[in-house]
């Protein structure tokens, strides 16, 4: 049986798709899809072609089966077809077919699991991209764990991907943190002024203003009464709220420092940005780009992007502002795309980025946003239809926000308050490998309560834990066995028939149909479950078995083959989830 066919679903696939010719099938439109039994009983792979063909061949399913099964061609791979239930065709693998994958596993080594399924399609995947404006906390780092995982699963399914983070280095927020920080700054000369409740708060605000003093001195101190030039006191009859009067203090602060200003804002920008990769680095996640939002207004694509909605009569004016007609587009109402003040809004740069995205020539790009920008789909595809080109190449993975838990007590998390726990101080009270773990092994449109506890904890209840302690102890036999690794290429695998035995040679099978499955849906936790799934088959072989019997070479070859398979495939599934495979715990 030749080596060279590792996917025996295609297989299964093409031949029941040759059966169906003969069968005349009238409906070239209907797709054949084989998909894994969940009972051994039920052979290894189902179809429900038969079922769906019943109404235009105007025949009972279960009659239908038998057609399709009497027009098989041969197969060295399958053993029988049976019919089931309403007319499922179930089929059955030889288990010499499934005797053989040890030695396609150890033949194809970190390369097993790759398809072509991309076909060579450029896709690119933008996550993360978060506010330059303080460290990297826990919610950012759940995107940045998804993010990663789709980069890899989709490189390993044949796609050519680009990873890429979009600085949000223009607007407001980052106008807050230079105002955050030269307050801070003040206040180490003795200034005596009110700190906003809604400015930023974190220790990491305190840190620069230290460092713009040690490297100034106090260069860029001014008199703070100059601040509240336009702020009503706190006695006084005229009211502002807490935003108009933090925008005031930023209009103040640039007219004080004038020129100056720009250093305070690209200073406090570079300090963030650089933490940041450098955390991300840390938390083994690199992009291929860092896309600066202030290159578009600078590039004049902002401008553009408008002008163009404006071309095609999808803008008006209301208010003095102008609008963008997205409730023509599918959004709940119309949005401001260019203020009454003149300013572009954040829903401008967003447009002009997605074209910048488009005409890089991107086949598929994929976002991976926050759970609360749901609303923003439709706003943005609307104006992506609007400019006439094709929204389905964009697809938003939404990520859940992750709360933590530490002694089954709720951690709380603010940005502004500064009361938050930053994924560096996640990764180091964890490790990389569970925060990257336990941020992919739920859906990631689902809610996730990270256990800090059982993150760390060194037991099987710790999903991470019990699958490396699995790769871990297969490293441990090999060394034991202390063998040559040759060997195990050319080892008599028909020595493999127990119960458990066929279940891991076919949970190896499955592994690439899983990567695929993961890279279709954009869904990493397939791979999570997955792993939890064949660690826990070999620990229940490594219990029942016994591995180094030198009184019986052929079987324990047999058997050592099947588990460096298993290692293999544990290695090459945690290197998508970005998690490492320790050959010692």
């Amino acid at each position: 049986m030749p080596l060279s066919q590792t996917d025996f679903k295609i297989h299964f696939t093409d031949i029941l798709q040759q059966a169906a010719v003969q069968v005349a099938l009238p409906d070239t439109t209907v797709r054949i899809e084989l998909t894994r039994t969940k009972q051994a009983s039920h052979g290894d792979y189902s179809c429900n072609l038969a079922m769906q063909l019943a109404k235009s061949l105007h025949k009972n399913p279960r009659e239908i089966a038998q057609l399709l099964i009497d027009a098989l061609p041969d197969s060295p791979y399958l053993e029988k077809v049976e019919i089931a239930g309403a007319g499922f065709i179930n089929f059955f693998l030889k288990i010499g077919a499934k005797q053989q994958i040890p030695h396609i596993v150890l033949q194809q080594g970190s390369a097993y699991g790759r398809g072509n399924l991309g076909d060579g399609k450029k896709v690119q995947v933008e996550f993360v991209s978060a506010n330059p404006t303080g460290p990297l906390h826990v919610g950012h780092g759940r995107g940045a764990a998804l993010g990663a995982s789709v980069v890899n699963i989709l490189s390993a399914a044949g796609y050519v991907v680009a990873s890429e983070y979009y600085v949000n280095d223009a607007g407001r927020q980052m106008d807050i943190l230079a105002l955050s920080t030269w307050l801070r700054y003040l206040e180490i000369f003795g200034a005596d002024l009110e700190f906003p409740t809604n400015a930023y708060q974190g220790s990491y605000v305190r840190d620069m203003a230290q460092l713009i003093e040690e490297a100034h001195g106090d260069r860029y101190v001014h008199p703070a009464e100059l601040l509240l030039e336009h702020i009503p006191a706190a006695d006084s009859d005229i009211v502002i709220d807490d935003e108009e009067k933090l925008n005031r203090l930023i209009a103040n602060t640039k007219k004080i420092l004038g020129q100056d200003y720009a250093y305070i804002h690209n200073f406090v920008l570079t300090e963030q940005l650089g933490d940041c990769r450098n955390d991300l680095m840390e938390f083994g996640v690199e992009f291929d780009t860092w896309f600066s939002e202030q290159s578009l207004f600078d590039g004049g694509m902002v401008a553009k992007a408008v002008a163009l909605l404006e071309e095609k009569k999808c803008l008006y004016q209301q208010d003095g502002a102008t609008w963008f007609r997205s409730t023509d587009f599918g959004d709940e109402k119309d949005r401001v795309v260019q203020r009454a003040n003149g300013q572009f809004t954040y829903f401008a740069s967003d447009i002009a980025y997605h074209v910048n995205k488009f005409e890089r020539g991107f086949d598929q790009v994929i976002d991976v946003w926050g759970a609360d920008h749901h609303g923003y789909i439709a706003r943005v595809k609307g104006a992506i239809n609007a400019l006439e080109l094709d929204a389905d190449k964009l697809i938003v993975a939404l990520v859940q926000f992750a709360v933590l838990y530490r002694d089954g007590v709720k951690v709380p998390m603010s940005t502004r308050s500064g009361e938050f726990v930053t994924l560096r101080e996640l990764r180091h009270e964890v490790g990389k490998d569970a925060a990257r773990f336990f941020y992919v092994m739920r859906r990631s449109d689902q809610h996730l309560d990270f256990d800090l506890d059982l993150a760390k904890s060194q037991s099987n209840e710790n999903p991470v834990y019990y699958i490396q302690y699995a790769h871990a102890r297969i490293c441990s036999v090999i060394a034991q066995w202390d063998g040559d690794n040759g060997l195990l290429n050319d080892a008599d695998t028909d020595t493999l028939t127990s119960a458990i035995e066929l279940s891991l040679l076919q949970k190896l099978i499955d592994f690439p149909d899983m990567v695929e499955s993961a890279a279709k849906e954009l869904m990493p936790h397939l791979i999570a479950f997955y792993l939890k799934e064949l660690a826990s088959e070999f620990h229940s072989y490594y219990n029942a078995s016994r591995f180094i019997v030198p009184e019986e070479p052929v079987q324990q070859h047999a058997r050592l083959a099947l588990i460096t398979a298993v290692q293999q495939v544990l290695c090459n599934g945690l290197t998508l989830l970005g998690v490492s495979a320790p050959e010692k715990m």
